[in-house]
């Protein structure tokens, strides 16, 4: 039985599902089956807009985006999908810290609800620092189906098999 790096925390029956539908080369139409289409949001000026429609949507007391973009450095196989910061700089006698959101540039070419899924993750990083509770319901707030989402996107990694 191989392992599946990506599933290795959920629930062993489902880990067996999913190592049936790779062993029948029938991921791939599990993953087009629910998800279609791909994405349209292909600049990191678009991406840019994405990010801040859904943070004015739902965060809006969190702090001003300052860049978002996608980046090619960032490795699917280490686990970054996206990653939030805060740069800190002093100007003058004041400290200001700048918040910054890359995304996998293995996002471009995925479906909408994957993006959405990272960008909202990564949203809530503003918020919520840690992987906790509060994390979460954060999450699943800004996007009800986001349990859904993360698993389906980490079975079409497994298919990609990145």
């Amino acid at each position: 039985m191989t392992t599946l790096k990506y599933l290795q925390h959920y629930p062993l029956h489902l880990q067996h599902q999913i190592q049936q539908l790779q062993a029948q080369n029938k991921l791939g139409n599990y993953i087009a089956e629910r998800y279609s289409q791909i994405h349209q949001v292909q600049t990191d000026k678009a991406l840019y807009a994405y990010c801040n429609e859904i943070k004015q949507a739902f965060l809006r007391n969190a702090p001003v985006l300052d860049k978002v973009h996608f980046d090619s450095k960032l490795s699917i196989s280490h686990h970054a999908l996206g990653l939030n910061t805060a740069i800190s700089r002093i100007q003058g006698g004041k400290l200001k810290a700048k918040k910054e959101i890359r995304i996998s540039a293995f996002f471009k070419e995925t479906p909408p609800e994957f993006l959405r899924m990272i960008v909202v993750h990564e949203l809530a990083h503003l918020k919520e620092r840690i992987h906790d509770k509060a994390f979460y319901q954060l999450c699943q707030y800004m996007e009800p189906e986001y349990h859904q989402l993360e698993f389906d996107c980490r079975v079409f990694l497994t298919w990609k098999n990145v």
